[in-house]
């Protein structure tokens, strides 16, 4: 008996159904896991080093203080080198004032100007004197004499003496062959102490307890050793304490009294 069409197709599609049904499913791939994009690494923000505390170091505030004694060694109406941060005291401001002396700030290069001046009889040793004067690093004004043919000591005592007074040196040198003569022309100029010293320890005592301004030395009287000292020393050595300074006014205020006045006479 023909089968009918439409039954032979019915049958087949049972039979490939029933085929699909039994075969095991293939299992669906497996996906990769999703890969994490690398994320960008922020640098960490560079620290600032602790800032450390400095403490500026204090600037050198040592200054000179300028007395009433200072004025000792200025002639009244003279000059007063002081350096540029020296303090000047009132009393020492009046002082002054009452002197007529004027105070000039601003120390000169090279350390102290130091006024020189000899006889015939002093000749070599001044020349030995300006060499030292340079090495421990003044400034030697040469006021002669020139050679040793024979000159008068009083012209060069004085020429030394004057430049003390004025302010135009700090100190003073005369030299001559016994170193007395010098010393006593010297003396004759207002604000000048001169001292004729024969070593050191003299020329210690006439710069600490009588405030000497000029050093007369005798040529023929002191060996070139002792003179070397006796100047080194003369020019190192500060004035003594206020109780030197109070004989030393005193010794002033002699010579202001017999200064001779505008009139000739004598001051009272």
């Amino acid at each position: 008996m023909a089968l009918d069409v439409r039954e032979i197709a019915r049958r087949a599609a049972a039979r490939v159904l029933a085929e699909r049904a039994t075969r095991p499913t293939p299992a669906a791939p497996e996906r990769p896991a999703p890969v994490e994009p690398p994320r960008a690494v922020t640098a960490p923000a560079p620290t600032k080093p602790p800032r450390l505390a400095v403490r500026a170091e204090p600037a050198d505030d040592s200054r000179k203080l300028v007395l009433g004694t200072c004025l000792a060694d200025t002639p009244d109406g003279g000059v007063l080198r002081v350096p540029t941060g020296a303090i000047v005291t009132p009393l020492a401001a009046e002082e002054a004032h009452r002197r007529r002396i004027r105070i000039e700030r601003g120390e000169r290069d090279g350390g102290q100007r130091i006024a020189v001046g000899c006889d015939h009889g002093g000749f070599a040793l001044k020349q030995e004197v300006l060499g030292w004067l340079r090495a421990l690093g003044h400034q030697p004004v040469d006021f002669g004499t020139r050679d040793e043919n024979p000159v008068d000591y009083p012209d060069f005592a004085r020429a030394v003496a004057e430049a003390v007074a004025s302010g135009q040196c700090e100190l003073g040198i005369v030299i001559d062959g016994a170193g007395i003569g010098s010393a006593i022309a010297a003396n004759k100029v207002p604000g000048v102490r001169a001292a004729t010293c024969c070593d050191a320890a003299m020329a210690k005592n006439a710069r600490e307890h009588n405030y000497a301004n000029v050093l007369s030395l005798g040529a023929k009287m002191i060996q070139r050793a002792v003179a070397e000292e006796t100047v080194r020393t003369f020019l190192t050595t500060a004035h003594g304490e206020a109780r030197h300074g109070k004989r030393v006014a005193k010794i002033t205020e002699i010579e202001r009294r017999y200064l001779k006045g505008p009139q000739g006479g004598v001051q009272a």
